[in-house]
């Protein structure tokens, strides 16, 4: 028997099963009674059928389906549109082909700000007390340090004022603007800073007195690694330029110090005994320098020509420039070997162990002007060209092939530029310091050269004295003043990733002819 149940608006039949006998089992039998049984299981008498929110709308095969909504006399508008103006917009696509209206323009389509901010301003309290300037900074390898040098930038007494060399750890939490990491107590203004290329905590410095240092900022205690000392082989004024180099015949790098006496001198560092040994040098006098018809020769006082910059090329291991006080801009050789004419007070040939010095220049660039040349850097993009800067208030666009600068721009119009660098990332930007007391950056891939960023130290009577880019995380720049203040800036992205087509049009400046 079945018997139907309603569960839910569902019809359930319930099992059933049926028993039957089809023999019956006796003693004289050997057949078995079979037994056999029949059953079912529950099925669904109904079934409950769902749709979708979109149901097939039902039509017949030869129904044409409206998917414009009755708007056939619209479509067939357009295309009979498009038709007619086929063959203009072929014509108009076939001129813009041909066209060059548009050539390194670049659709930024990402909004980059062009704004720049301050994100530190630190100074030592000491430094602050006796009115100092920051005379240098210096990042060190991992971009995480930054250094800052003492000293002063106007007439005031040089040799008797005790200075600093103040690092700051901008990785760590919580920077102290008032109180630096490691504070390195110096006897003389230090004039020139620079931290060594691969050890993150090795720094060399230059002072007024003529000496050259190396320190260890690791060493908190004593961090004084080697100096060269006073002695006559050593600067005897004060070294503006300090930067490190390959040594001949070793791997190891050594020191490049420029100083005002007209000598540029390699020192190689001899640790276990806390000194710098001269390795080489080089020296600059007047009738030694290479005649051109823009060169200021004529001598006025001493015959040596003071250097008050240099640079080493990145690209020519063989090559530098040397800036000098008289405004010469001289390209130099390592490998020359002539002897130079040194005035025999001057000279150290008697002394025992020294080195004969040569005279490296080999050719002279167009003179601006005939006031000291205070920067130089070389392009991180470009092997032949460089710039430079100085009283003026220009800075130069130089190529090693030619004499005359290929390009000048007006960055201060009533004080003095003391540096200019290029940008590590970006190969037409350049930032420049400058006595009205801001950096300026420029694009020259503009076409109106004119500042794109201005950066301003603060305070009235302000110097902007030095910058550098922090080649780990470009985006920040590191400037001191006259204030005592080291100040850190972020710049926007614009100022900082390359840009389409950029080192086209810097093979192209490379590749002009100076007037």
């Amino acid at each position: 028997m079945f018997t139907d149940e309603v569960l839910d608006g569902v019809e359930i039949q319930s099992v059933w099963r049926k028993r039957n006998q089809l023999a019956t089992e006796t003693r004289d039998s050997q057949t078995r009674a079979v037994h056999y049984e029949e059953s079912g299981v529950q099925t669904r008498g109904s079934t409950t059928a769902q749709s979708s929110q979109t149901e097939e709308a039902a039509h017949h095969p030869h129904q044409q389906v409206d998917f414009l909504g009755g708007h056939q006399e619209a479509l067939q508008g357009l295309k009979d549109f498009l038709h007619g103006v086929e063959d203009m917009v072929l014509r108009a696509l076939a001129a813009n082909a041909k066209s060059h209206a548009f050539d390194g323009f670049h659709v930024n389509w990402e909004e980059h700000s062009h704004m720049v901010s301050c994100v530190h301003r630190m100074h030592h309290p000491s430094a602050q007390e006796k009115a100092l300037h920051v005379t240098c900074v210096s990042w060190n390898s991992t971009g995480s340090v930054i250094a800052c040098a003492y000293g002063r930038m106007d007439d005031g007494d040089w040799t008797s004022e005790k200075s600093y060399v103040c690092t700051w750890n901008l990785d760590r939490g919580g920077v102290n603007a008032e109180r630096a990491d490691l504070v390195i107590d110096v006897h003389s203004a230090v004039t020139a800073l620079c931290f060594h290329p691969t050890l993150p905590n090795v720094i060399t410095g230059g002072l007024y007195s003529g000496e050259v240092v190396v320190w260890d900022t690791s060493r908190t205690q004593d961090p004084l690694v080697a100096q060269t000392g006073m002695s006559a082989q050593s600067h005897r004024e004060p070294v503006y330029q300090v930067v490190w180099v390959p040594c001949r015949g070793s791997r190891d790098l050594g020191v490049l110090s420029g100083s005002s006496g007209g000598r540029v001198l390699l020192w190689k560092l001899e640790s276990d005994q806390r000194r710098l040994l001269l390795s080489e040098g080089y020296a600059f006098v007047r009738e030694q320098v290479p005649h051109s018809s823009y060169a200021h020769t004529k001598a006025h006082g001493s015959a040596m020509v003071g250097v008050t910059s240099l640079a080493v090329s990145p690209w020519h291991s063989d090559t530098f420039v040397v800036g000098s006080e008289g405004g010469l801009l001289l390209k130099c050789s390592f490998s020359s070997q002539t002897p130079a004419a040194v005035p025999r007070c001057d000279h150290q040939e008697d002394v025992a162990g020294s080195v004969t010095l040569r005279a490296p220049a080999v050719f002279c660039f167009r003179a601006t002007n005939h006031s000291p040349v205070h920067s130089i850097h070389w392009s991180p993009f470009h092997r032949n060209l460089f710039l430079s800067t100085g009283t003026d208030g220009l800075v130069h666009l130089h190529s090693v092939l030619q004499a005359n600068p290929l390009l000048s721009v007006r960055v201060s119009d009533s004080s003095y530029v003391f540096q200019v660098r290029w940008s590590p990332t970006r190969p037409l930007v350049f930032a420049a310091a400058t006595g009205q007391g801001a950096v300026q950056v420029f694009d020259l891939g503009r076409r109106s050269i004119r500042p794109v960023a201005s950066m301003d130290v603060g305070g009235v009577g302000g110097v902007a004295t030095c910058l550098a880019f922090n080649h780990r995380a470009p985006g920040l720049l590191a400037l001191g003043s006259t204030h005592g203040h080291l100040h850190v800036w972020t710049l926007s992205a614009e100022l900082t990733e390359q840009q389409p087509n950029e080192m086209l049009r810097l093979e192209q400046l490379a590749a002009e002819v100076a007037e």
